[in-house]
């Protein structure tokens, strides 16, 4: 009789696993729509799941609310300066594109006639300067077709911010349910990586979770200080839309040449608009300030949570863009990390055990 039962339980385990596969199968396509939201989700709720933990303990709120009360704060802290940011943003790239062509057309204004009156120095740095103001001249006159491609470029980006806002708000919905029902799910995915990695199954844990925040900190850290202070910066110097601009700074800077692509024009166009002190000031500004902040605070952020090769993270923030759109920023270097960590984890099963039975 077991024999006889044998292909009938052989069948029957072959039409299960083919069942749930096709299930499987079938709730993939129904969520392949918002895999991007959903994955964003996940990522947010992971990484602020401390904020909310303090603020429910602290405010004694219910799960709801405190979940409630980190979307309010999530959206007024992101998605309300892009989404008052992106309206003007076409209108705005015109105009400034109206404007370089029209400065590019004239000269650069020579040196005043109070700086040749400077005792000792002042007819050499006059002839400095005219040499200068022929040279920028001939740059921005040389450059000028060029300016039309850039322009459009941002004009795309701005559009992509605006789509962004669009798919940022849903994932909000789907983080608002994430915070709420948060600590189940949590325990329902330790449990399947315990099924999956058994007894390592809390180091990878622990590594996972310091990859995902320290790349998500170094980059959302970075690109909030550097569009800050090139706002700043353009502010001080008078250059129009300082906000939408940094805006845009901030969300190039997590490119090796991001935030650059935004003031060195700037500073180009002032110093070609009768500003040369403020052109130069800009760009030292640029140098020293905002380019300065990348080199100290995104090593910082990502040291805390994981090393990635420089390669990763530029692969990361690319191969992102082009698969998950501007979200992608986040996610595509999220996903390589994760994915570098757990690869070094599984390349070195002798110390990941010794590590694990010590913890």
């Amino acid at each position: 009789m077991s024999r006889g039962s044998r292909p009938g339980m052989i069948a029957e385990r072959v039409l299960m696993g083919v069942l749930l596969g096709g299930l499987a199968a079938g709730c993939v396509l129904v969520l392949y729509p918002f895999f991007s939201a959903l994955l964003w989700a996940g990522i947010l709720v992971f990484t602020t799941w401390p904020v909310c933990e303090w603020l429910r303990v602290r405010l004694h709120l219910r799960h709801g609310v405190a979940a409630a009360l980190m979307i309010a704060l999530t959206a007024v802290v992101l998605v309300l300066p892009l989404a008052l940011a992106a309206p003007g943003g076409a209108s705005d790239v015109n105009q400034l594109r109206t404007a370089i062509e029209e400065t590019l057309r004239g000269p650069l204004p020579g040196s005043p006639h109070w700086v040749y009156e400077i005792p000792v120095v002042g007819p050499s740095l006059g002839a400095v300067w005219d040499r200068w103001a022929l040279d920028i001249t001939a740059l921005g006159e040389a450059l000028r077709p060029y300016f039309g491609i850039v322009l459009e470029g941002g004009l795309g980006i701005l559009l992509g911010i605006a789509n962004g806002v669009l798919l940022f708000v849903l994932a909000l919905f789907i983080a608002f349910f994430f915070y709420v029902y948060g600590e189940p799910i949590a325990i329902r995915l330790r449990m399947i990586m315990f099924r999956i990695a058994g007894a390592q199954a809390d180091r990878l844990i622990v590594v996972t979770g310091a990859t995902i925040r320290g790349v998500v900190y170094g980059i959302l850290g970075t690109a909030i200080v550097q569009g800050i202070l090139t706002a700043f910066g353009l502010w001080l110097s008078g250059v129009p839309r300082p906000v939408l601009l940094g805006a845009v700074a901030g969300f190039l800077s997590v490119l090796p040449i991001g935030a650059p692509l935004v003031w060195i024009p700037a500073a180009i166009w002032l110093a070609t608009s009768g500003h040369l002190g403020w052109g130069i000031f800009l760009a030292t500004y640029g140098v020293v300030a905002v380019s300065g902040a990348d080199s100290v605070i995104r090593p910082w952020f990502i040291a805390r949570g994981a090393r990635l090769p420089f390669l990763l993270t530029v692969l990361g923030v690319l191969g992102g863009v082009l698969a998950f759109g501007l979200l992608g920023i986040f996610l595509g270097p999220v996903l390589l990390g994760i994915g570098y960590t757990l690869m070094n984890e599984w390349s070195h099963p002798v110390e990941a055990a010794g590590a694990a039975s010590d913890d």
